[in-house]
């Protein structure tokens, strides 16, 4: 029999740039359900009951929202990444090989 444990990200985020680099990383794949969890531990790493207490929820409310299974608002979302030090930002999307506007090659 293997005995084999479940990896938790969360026990590996320490630092603020390696949180951001890990959330933008998940951002990347655009995979909401992916980019869900990795909120998730990061808020879990820093400490969910302080997170939810910066956002403004209930930190067993953010617990269920975090859930792979949670649904969670914008707003939910939104706070939380405040929360976290991020913010949210959108940017055009490039086709590959050509570069951003007002960037010449």
């Amino acid at each position: 029999m293997v005995n084999a444990s479940r990896w938790d990200a969360s026990e590996y985020i320490d630092n603020e740039r390696d949180a951001i680099a890990y959330l933008n990383a998940a951002a990347e794949l655009d995979d909401p359900a992916l980019l869900q969890a990795a909120i998730g531990d990061v808020a879990k790493a820093r400490g969910m009951g302080q997170i939810a207490k910066e956002a403004g929820v209930g930190r067993e409310s953010l617990y269920k929202s975090l859930d792979r299974s949670g649904n969670p608002s914008f707003r939910t979302i939104s706070k939380v990444v405040g929360a976290l030090g991020g913010r949210l930002v959108i940017e055009p999307v490039q086709a590959r090989g050509v570069p951003p506007a007002g960037v010449s090659s």
